[in-house]
Parts: C-alpha cells; structure tokens; sequence
C-alpha cells in the first residue's frame, strides 16, 4: 500500500508539474505577443510623430515664405510710392522755377518798359 500511495502522490506530482509547465509556457507566449503589440504600437506612435513634426515644418517653412513675400511686396510698394513723390515733388519744383522765372521776366520786361516810357522814347 506504501507504494500505491506514493506512485499516487509521484503522478499527481508529475500532472501538475506537466500542467503547471504548460501554464507557463502560454503565460510566456502571452507576454511576448503582448510586448510585440506594445512595441509595435509605439513603432507606429513615433511615425505618427515624425509624420506631425514633419507637417508642422513645413507650414512653418511655407508660413515663413509667405511672411518674406509679403514683406518683399510692401517694401516694393514703399519704394514705387517713394519714387512716386520724388516724381511729383520734382514736377512742383520745376514748375514753381519756370512761374518764378516767368514772373522775374515779367518785372524785367515792365522795368524795361517803364525805362524806356521814361526817357521820352
């Protein structure tokens, strides 16, 4: 009877030993799928990531050409209205010289006259 007790207690021993391995067998093969899973998510998060940072450059690349072109459009402005006045400021001063060289000619010409009244002629 000792040994039927203790062939008992040697197989009993053995089918837990047996399903207690194969416990942890699939245990294993849980973690590694799910670490599998987890690292391939975060593959995946960091693409996403590259993928916004590389958008976000972009719009800012494109925001920062769009600036400079605009700024280069307003100083091309600037500038033609400047030339503009410059224009309009030289026509007002030549115009101003030949009315005050017209008048000075004027005086000349009765100062001349009035001389020439004057002396009997």
């Amino acid at each position: 009877m000792k040994k039927v007790v203790l062939s008992l207690v040697l197989v009993a021993t053995l089918g837990l030993s047996i399903t207690s391995c194969r416990e942890t067998k699939e245990k294993k093969d849980e973690a590694v799928e799910n670490a599998t899973e987890t690292g391939n998510e975060a593959v995946e998060s960091a693409g996403e990531a590259i993928d916004k940072a590389i958008d976000a450059a972009g719009e800012a690349v494109d925001s920062t050409v769009n600036a400079a072109g605009e700024a280069l459009d307003n100083a091309v402005d600037a500038a033609e209205d400047a030339v503009d006045k410059a224009k309009d400021a030289g026509k007002d001063a030549v115009d101003k010289a030949k009315e005050a060289g017209k008048d000075a000619m004027d005086k000349a010409a009765d100062k001349v006259k009035e001389g020439h009244d004057g002396n009997g002629l």
